[in-house]
């Protein structure tokens, strides 16, 4: 027996050429032993003696820049046989909690090798090594090696085989590494399917199309993306009307960070440029500019836009043909899944894409674009998908219990969430569970996350929703179910974010969106609560209008007018304004509100402000995409130049809760004449301030000096800008990480269950506690 020392490395530890690393050091250090890759990080056995605390402070200090170690150990270990000198072996499975890679962008060298017309590697559409290229969306199961992946049908060439095996070479174990000679090919076609050209024939086939005013499927890396020239407004409009999205904004994808001026006034652009240039490559919304060359029906009637740059080498070489800004939207048709596989694209896409430019790589996971804005405050996730899934958060201090759960988000915007003893890991985006397509597609995905990272839950946890199909899904699982209301959810997935502890204590908490499920069926929008992990107590918020019509509320902004001023302003027909509603059949719907026919209450801030917007004429009579009344109001309030106004929000406060006087609100609202933009502006003005005035209240009373922030209306910046304004000098706690909206809810349900579970060790926990 010979004297040992045996190093673990657990974290981000695989795929990122760390194992090269350490051969390297140990090379250096004139050191005996091996390196491997296990289901739980990479495992490091050396012969003593060993300077240990350089060796690790070498690791730490030259560590891959995709790696990320969470923690090293070390224990004694005895050899049998004398190693000589240092090698890498194969990997060994075992518990997994390694963490897998994110998707992550094309890296300078890798560009430079591509551009490099002498370098075997030039345009090559998928090139890559592991300081880049795709990771968690062509991942089968773990450990992270290529016969785990999709590229296990792609054989090596020599050459690329010589790279594989070198320790020395920045392509050692990359996984899907490849060049032209033997990677995926890329080829043209029409809806038959069958190839017209392959390679670079094909690429340059879809830049004729583009040119041309054509729309082109485009398989990227983890789906599908619909393309157009975004400088011609025939082309975008044409994408619309086919893909039947008249409004929604569209991203844009430009050729290069150089010319980032003439599309945004965003001031830092070393700042947005590091950004859109990170590895993680995310779509990021920016003020758009009034001298953009971009066509104006990329985002119609608002003042951001969401600008990104090419992710992959496809992209890469796409853009630098074409030179011009191209829309890089989804690849679906309305109501759909994504496209994931060829033929899927092939069917579904028929009726938009003129072009189909595919590759013969599978993928295996669906990985949308992550979309992402820079504010003063700092970064702010929409929608976190490539380039951070699967990365995780670690628990915050106090949850050290062993336990497993899964938590399944809400029916829009989902996520869903596997926590583990140590972090949880949120899900990439799924976006609207409604469409039975998009439901198979997120159980496979979810069947397949619990596979690959070995997670058998204890027990499921859901939206408290009677509605939702995650509700129903989790009662159909078999497993013990934990209900979580919507609005709490929100506010635990803020303390996550943040590190608080579990037995810190209560903060006071603001949640503004649409609609949740809140106690006894209550419908809750904008709400002030007390909060912890495990509780929560109502303390005010909004009062409870009229949804008339029920969920078409939620698309026909002018119900909400009717509903308000039937409620708060009895005289609303002998306003000018009135004129708005004249067009509509609104006296039958005003007998329901009387009656209460069909015209549930609810507290939603998102309704208050579709009918804001529809008083001012911004929003259409049907919307056709969630926020769309919202964003334009927050648009027209961005042009206000006066912000000096008399309108207000008034608390008031009683033994029974806290609820803002909207009579008063809409009373000097509809009685000051301004320009819209700065009456827009002062409804969000005066909302910041009536709600940061109700929290001040309550936690003087609870002698509180934290807020938490969350819900989807919280996406909206100016709102969210005047409650940091107002809210001043409390401690104020945003989401940053994750998305403020319901793309948060699985991470705050999973951490609800957690901390319940920790005091109660019955599986039905239930809504109680709420």
């Amino acid at each position: 027996m010979l004297a040992g020392l045996l190093l673990h490395i657990s974290g981000k530890v695989q795929g990122v050429g760390f194992r090269p690393l350490v051969w390297q050091l140990a090379k250096r250090m004139q050191l005996s032993g091996n390196v491997l890759n296990d289901g739980s990080g990479v495992e490091i056995k050396l012969l003593k003696p060993v300077a240990v605390q350089a060796l690790i402070d070498a690791i730490r200090q030259e560590c891959p820049p995709l790696a990320q170690i969470e923690a090293i150990t070390q224990r004694e270990f005895s050899w049998l046989e004398k190693p000589q000198g240092f090698a890498i072996i194969n990997s060994q499975q075992g518990e997994i909690s390694t963490r897998v890679v994110p998707d992550a962008a094309t890296c300078p060298h890798c560009l430079a090798e591509m551009r490099n017309p002498q370098d075997r590697h030039a345009r090559s559409p998928f090139i890559n090594c592991t300081h880049c290229g795709p990771r968690y969306s062509l991942l089968q199961r773990l450990p992270y090696d290529r016969k785990n992946t999709a590229m296990s049908a792609f054989a090596l060439c020599p050459a690329c085989e010589k790279e594989y095996q070198s320790p020395v070479d920045r392509r050692f174990h990359a996984q899907p590494v490849c060049c032209p000679h033997c990677g995926p090919e890329l080829f043209s076609c029409l809806q038959d399917g069958q190839p017209q050209a392959v390679g670079d024939a094909a690429l340059q086939q879809a830049v004729t199309a583009l040119g041309d005013g054509k729309i082109v499927a485009l398989k990227s890396i983890g789906g599908f993306h619909l393309v157009c020239d975004a400088s011609n407004s025939e082309a975008v409009a044409r994408l619309r009307q086919r893909k039947n999205r008249p409004d929604k904004p569209l991203a844009v994808m430009l050729p290069a960070s150089s010319d980032l001026s003439q599309y945004t006034r965003y001031q830092d652009i070393a700042n947005l440029t590091a950004l859109l240039s990170s590895a993680q490559a995310p779509i990021v919304l920016v003020p758009q500019s009034d001298k953009s060359p971009l066509s104006p029906l990329i985002a119609p009637h608002l003042d951001e836009i969401g600008l990104m740059l090419p992710a992959n080498p496809l992209q890469h070489l796409l853009l630098d043909a074409i030179q011009r800004p191209l829309v890089m939207t989804s690849g679906n048709a309305a109501n759909h899944a994504p496209a994931l596989a060829n033929q899927h694209a092939l069917s579904q896409l028929a009726t938009i894409a003129d072009l189909w430019l595919l590759h013969n790589r599978d993928i295996v996971q669906r990985v949308d674009d992550s979309l992402l804005r820079l504010t003063a405050r700092g970064t702010e996730t929409l929608r976190r998908a490539r380039g951070y899934v699967p990365d995780v958060l670690p628990l915050p201090p106090g949850f050290n219990q062993r336990m497993s759960l899964l938590a399944l988000g809400g029916d829009l915007k989902n996520t869903f969430c596997l926590l583990d003893q140590h972090s949880a890991m949120v899900s990439q985006h799924f976006g609207s569970l409604h469409g039975l397509d998009v439901q198979q597609q997120w159980q496979q995905n979810l069947q397949h996350c619990l596979t690959l990272f070995d997670c058998q839950p204890e027990a499921v946890v859901r939206d408290a929703h009677p509605g939702y199909y995650t509700h129903q899904w989790a009662a159909d699982s078999g497993l013990p179910v934990i209900d979580v209301l919507h609005h709490h959810a929100h506010l635990a997935a803020v303390l996550a974010e943040h590190q608080w502890p579990k037995d810190q204590g209560p903060v006071i908490g603001l949640v503004l969106d649409g609609i949740g499920y809140g106690p006894d069926g209550a419908l809750w929008g904008g709400e002030c609560l007390l909060a912890d992990y495990r509780d929560c107590r109502h303390l005010g918020g909004l009062p409870a209008v009229a949804l008339p019509g029920g969920d078409l509320a939620a698309t026909q902004p002018w119900r909400n007018l009717l509903a308000q001023w039937q409620a708060f302003c009895p005289d609303w027909q002998q306003r000018p304004e009135a004129a708005i509603l004249q067009t509509q059949n609104w006296q039958p719907l005003a007998n329901a509100i009387r009656g209460g026919i069909n015209a549930p209450l609810a507290s939603s801030c998102g309704r208050l402000f579709d009918a804001v917007a529809c008083a001012l004429g911004c929003a259409t009579q049907t919307t056709s995409w969630e926020g769309q009344a919202a964003c334009r109001l927050e648009a027209l309030a961005q042009r206000a130049r006066q912000k000096v106004h008399p309108v207000t929000l008034p608390l008031i406060a009683g033994t029974s809760g806290s609820k803002l006087n909207m009579r008063v609100f809409w009373q000097q609202w509809l009685d000051w004449q301004a320009p819209d933009c700065e009456r827009a502006w002062a409804f969000h003005d005066a909302l910041a301030q009536g709600l940061a005035d109700m929290v001040h209240y309550h936690a003087r009373h609870q002698q509180i000096h934290q807020v938490a922030l969350g819900g989807g209306v919280m996406h909206n910046a100016l709102l969210r800008e005047r409650l940091h304004h107002y809210l001043s000098p409390l401690t104020v706690f945003t989401p940053q990480q994750f998305p403020a909206g319901d793309g948060g809810l699985a991470l705050g349900q999973a951490l609800i269950a957690c901390a319940r579970r920790s005091v109660d060790s019955s599986p039905e926990t239930g809504s109680h506690h709420d």
